[in-house]
């Protein structure tokens, strides 16, 4: 007859997962001695793997795959790095990140959990790629716009998929968008399918460190495959069911564009939340209520029916869209709602 097993206690199985843990911890870090480094050297992140980085030596602009010191943070594609090459390739890993330059911007959004989290670094362009499809939303550009002006990244507005628009339906998506231009933002509009735009396109993002941002769908991993055919990027479609992009692009990455600067694509997102910020910074963020803020009767107006808004005023007047201030609005009230999902999702980790 078999002999039964012991059953283990919860404590030997929390020393078994334990030591499971350490040696699967241990098989994935590489150790490195002094003696086996190279001298420091100059670097840039071109994307993040966990614990590792792909990391494109300035000088030689060879790619190589590194671990990251434990004092290392945050780190992100765009960064400036500090790295030092292995003599030897241990486990597929060339060699150690050991510092960050100080970035000169980041772009970060909010998540439920981590808080803000960093996306990309040293941007000095921020391309809001939007498309008829899966639908033209201005509430979207917008929220963009505020992480434009919060992070002082210029922003330029790129509506794709132009092709799929009869003259009249072009006409009007243009008067929706006029906006945006009597604001000074600029905007074009590209058709990857008839290369309408592609050109004026090329030129606006040489020499800049451009990141690519918008909502699952618009076409932004295809604008990517028409500007740099070579890399062959996985492209997307949209969804029958819910009318919605699929998501192509898995990692943030930085890309050269032979005519000169370069672009960081990002995953793409269906929402951006602005739930970190206060209620101020997104005022001050629609440029077009600056001049109009501070003039209300009372100093809490929330620019909605307070008597005396001098915001309200302006809308009521013509010197403010409409569409932008219900915008507002409707932003403002998602933070709120974003603020409450948060702390219940905090709250639900207690339990």
């Amino acid at each position: 007859m078999a002999r039964k097993k012991k059953k283990l206690t919860k404590g030997q199985i929390r020393r078994v997962r334990s030591n499971q843990n350490r040696r699967l911890q241990s098989n994935k870090e590489v150790q490195w001695d002094e003696s086996l480094l190279e001298n420091p050297q100059e670097g840039i992140v071109i994307t993040r793997f966990g614990q590792h980085a792909d990391i494109e030596d300035m000088e030689t602009h060879k790619i190589y795959r590194c671990n990251l010191r434990r004092s290392i943070g945050s780190l992100v594609s765009g960064d400036r790095v500090v790295w030092r090459q292995g003599k030897e390739v241990l486990a597929g890993i060339s060699g150690v990140v050991e510092a960050i330059h100080e970035r000169k911007s980041v772009l970060t959004r909010p998540d439920y959990f981590e808080g803000v989290k960093a996306v990309a670094a040293n941007i000095n362009q921020m391309v809001i790629v939007s498309a008829v499809m899966p639908e033209l939303s201005l509430n979207l550009i917008d929220r963009y716009l505020i992480a434009s002006y919060q992070t002082k990244i210029p922003v330029l507005l790129v509506l794709n998929k132009i092709d799929l628009l009869d003259k009249q339906s072009l006409f009007l998506v243009k008067k929706r968008l006029d906006i945006y231009v009597d604001l000074g933002y600029p905007l074009i509009y590209v058709s990857t399918q008839t290369q309408e735009g592609m050109t004026q396109l090329e030129n606006a993002l040489k020499d800049k460190m451009n990141v690519f941002v918008g909502q699952s769908g618009v076409g932004k991993s295809s604008l990517v495959n028409a500007l740099m055919p070579e890399l062959g990027i996985e492209t997307g479609i949209i969804s029958e069911n819910s009318g919605l992009g699929q998501h192509t692009t898995t990692a943030t990455r930085l890309y050269h564009f032979a005519h000169g600067g370069d672009l960081i694509d990002s995953p793409g997102i269906r929402e951006f939340g602005l739930w970190h910020l206060s209620a101020q910074e997104v005022t001050e963020s629609f440029i077009e209520f600056q001049d109009y803020i501070g003039h209300c009767k009372f100093r809490d107006c929330k620019h909605l029916d307070d008597p005396g808004c001098a915001v309200r005023q302006a809308v009521d007047d013509g010197h403010i869209s409409r569409a932008r201030f219900e915008s507002y609005h409707h932003i403002i009230d998602g933070m709120l709602e974003g603020k409450d999902k948060r702390q219940f999702s905090k709250d639900k980790t207690k339990f």
